[in-house]
């Protein structure tokens, strides 16, 4: 994810728009209505909170009975629809987990192993053998703590790395050259060469963009290696997961070169407040070369609920038992987030993600067979409290959006986001 986006724009009093991807209900408001007017009463709130415009919150629910799709804008033209794209940021987690596990099913790499261990049947190791790649405790980092997060693996995308001005490593090079084609394995080399860490494998948690880079070129060499040719993380995600080959074909998508910038239409641009009474910089466009298999994927509401439902619902590429895994397999640190898996209370499992402006949610509750996927197209960094503000205003529009559906809604206990907080 990533922590500098929050919330946006403020118009007339409260202008409400909705659509329904089908509603039955014929006397009174329709359901959709209600869930229109739920979310608006939150979007208001976040607008008084903040002291600006908050341009719509965005959410998509399917439960076993029907689908509906509520919109609560500030103006008609902030308005959005079912099959509008955005980029979903850390969401991409959870494909690149269903990646990994996948590759673990068909065997083609143990999840268990170390990352200096060699893919199977090869003697190509998972990681390169190269001075780059010398990353702190590389012997005993393994595929399991990269996807828990339980690595230690520094994260040069989210937090300061020396030489760089006082910034992230990412931030710096953006501000060099917006356009700069970042690898992975120059990433990596910032954790290298300035010799990074937060903890030794397995004794803490600490989210990190960079662990899952290291993922991407795992997925990207065992592909490699079993084709016999030069494969990418991209190309294993859309020949076994969202492509025309996998097993529920989708419109996902998971740019990696620095000129891959745009958006399909319809698209909702992203907004971010960076500082007190200073206009939100706009957001559609961008570079995401730096954020492969961490935050890099983008879609609409219709496909996205389609591959978290079918995937919780073992009707997608991994088996009921591994999907078990994904929600379960949990560090001793953070019981509520296992292999590229959140778990959020009266939600369920997915993840989230936050980018260029852009706040999401994707979940499935199979307590209740109700997938759900939120957006809130702003984010506000003018400060830490209002970051967090816009971000639980996300989750409060899902909790209050289930409710009007007659499922469980807002807890009683304030969750803590603060780990799951990031880009």
């Amino acid at each position: 994810m990533r922590t500098k986006n929050v919330l946006l724009l403020f118009l007339l009093a409260g202008l409400l728009v909705f659509t329904a991807c089908s509603d039955s209900d014929s006397t009174g408001p329709t359901k959709v209505e209600k869930i229109v007017d739920a979310i608006e009463e939150v979007r208001l709130e976040l607008e008084a909170t903040l002291g600006h415009v908050v341009p719509s919150i965005n959410i998509y629910i399917q439960s076993s009975d029907d689908t509906y799709f509520a919109s609560a804008a500030a103006t008609e033209d902030d308005k959005l629809t079912s099959d509008t794209f955005f980029r979903f940021a850390s969401n991409t987690k959870n494909f690149t987990s269903t990646a990994i596990l996948n590759m673990y099913e068909d065997g083609w790499l143990d999840i268990y192993d170390n990352i200096i261990d060699t893919i199977p049947v090869f003697d190509i190791p998972y990681v390169p053998d190269t001075a780059a790649w010398e990353i702190p405790y590389k012997d005993e980092i393994t595929i399991e703590q990269l996807l828990q997060h339980s690595a230690g693996v520094y994260d040069v995308d989210n937090d300061v790395v020396p030489n760089c001005g006082g910034v992230p490593f990412v931030e710096f090079m953006y501000t060099q050259d917006p356009a700069h084609q970042f690898t992975s394995e120059e990433l990596v080399e910032q954790v290298t060469i300035n010799n990074l860490s937060y903890f030794a494998p397995g004794t803490d948690y600490h989210y990190s963009n960079t662990g899952f880079t290291i993922l991407s070129e795992i997925i990207a060499r065992v592909y490699t290696a079993r084709m016999g040719v030069d494969k990418t993380y991209a190309d294993y995600l859309e020949d076994y997961i969202v492509g025309s080959s996998s097993a529920v074909p989708l419109n996902i998508n998971f740019p990696y070169l620095a000129d891959d910038t745009d958006l399909p239409f319809p698209l909702s641009t992203g907004i971010i407040y960076y500082e007190p009474g200073v206009d939100p910089i706009v957001y559609d466009e961008s570079n995401m070369s730096a954020h492969v298999a961490e935050g890099n994927g983008y879609s609409n509401f219709e496909d996205m609920n389609q591959f978290i439902r079918t995937l919780m619902l073992g009707q997608n590429v991994l088996q009921p038992e591994t999907i078990e895994l994904m929600q379960t397999d949990v560090s001793a640190a953070n019981a509520g987030y296992g292999l590229g898996c959140i778990h959020a209370t009266n939600l369920g499992y997915g993840h989230n993600g936050c980018i260029r402006g852009y706040l999401s949610l994707m979940v499935y509750d199979p307590d209740y067979d109700v997938s759900l996927i939120a957006l809130l197209p702003m984010v506000d960094q003018t400060t830490y409290d209002n970051f967090v503000t816009s971000f639980y205003g996300m989750y409060e529009a899902s909790w209050k959006a289930r409710e009007v559906l007659g499922y469980p809604g807002t807890p009683e206990t304030r969750m803590n986001l603060d780990e799951s907080m990031k880009y």
